[in-house]
């Protein structure tokens, strides 16, 4: 009975991969024309995902999911994450779920040797992630893929704090209605986003949104960076919740490299 479910569960993750790599508008996930329905609440909410359609049970039956508490890890160097991210013109998308950033070709991050591109980044309020069971007000995700279609993940806490003058730009200019990509004024420099502490937490996890493909690097930076009240308070109008419950941990070893 376990080695048939495994063999599901495999299964289930390969096809969803493929389905992640090829949409580049897409949160982390599939947020595809189509797609049944899912959501926060509701008949949709994230403990009914596996139930939605076939390719989300791997949302219901994986041993490896996002998000989780990033607590009692275990002091370790899993090898660095370098990012090497360029400025970029804004193009935001409103896909219902969240704000999202689409990436012109060039931004990536090296991991283990690894080159991963990067594809977008978004926001989830409140934070999907807990750091020793506190959640935080916001999180963005940098979602990267590899020449043979891995993903990686960089998560970055948010907390309240200052105006984030790397993120005015784009979050006076967030759609307030689901649609297409929208090309807005100005740029912005992801690199200017990310923390100036090198601290993190390293572990295999998923998507945090259906269909919840396992087999993710994630790197998940210690050191929150700050939005202001009315940063927060603007994206927080648009999505009271976009975040999914925190996950079991089971057996998966947590790497805290300081």
């Amino acid at each position: 009975m376990s080695v048939d479910r495994r063999s599901v569960l495999r299964g289930f993750v390969a096809c969803a991969c493929c389905a992640v790599a090829g949409a580049s508008v897409a949160s982390e996930t599939g947020h595809g024309a189509g797609a049944v329905h899912w959501g926060y609440d509701g008949e949709g909410a994230p403990e009914k995902w596996g139930d939605l359609q076939a390719d989300y049970k791997v949302c219901q039956l994986g041993s490896e999911q996002t998000p989780i508490d990033l607590t009692a890890g275990i002091r370790g160097e899993p090898g660095a994450a370098h990012h090497d991210y360029k400025p970029i013109p804004l193009r935001i998308v409103n896909n219902g779920h969240t704000i999202q950033v689409n990436v012109d070709p060039g931004s990536s991050c090296m991991i283990d040797g690894v080159r991963y591109d990067l594809l977008q980044f978004h926001f989830h309020h409140p934070s999907e992630h807990l750091m020793g069971g506190k959640r935080f007000e916001m999180e963005c995700h940098f979602v990267h893929k590899s020449a043979n279609g891995a993903l990686a993940v960089t998560g970055v806490l948010i907390r309240p704090g200052s105006e984030n003058g790397a993120l005015k730009a784009l979050f006076d200019q967030m759609p307030t209605s689901a649609g297409a990509e929208v090309r807005a004024s100005g740029s912005v420099d992801p690199a200017a986003v990310l923390p100036r502490s090198g601290g993190y937490f390293r572990y295999m996890g998923s998507l945090t949104t259906p269909p919840c493909s396992e087999g993710l690097t994630w790197t998940v930076f210690k050191e929150p960076i700050e939005l202001s009240p009315a940063q927060i308070q603007r994206f927080a109008a648009l999505f009271p919740n976009n975040a999914r419950p925190v996950q079991r941990r089971n057996r998966r070893f947590l790497i805290d490299a300081s």
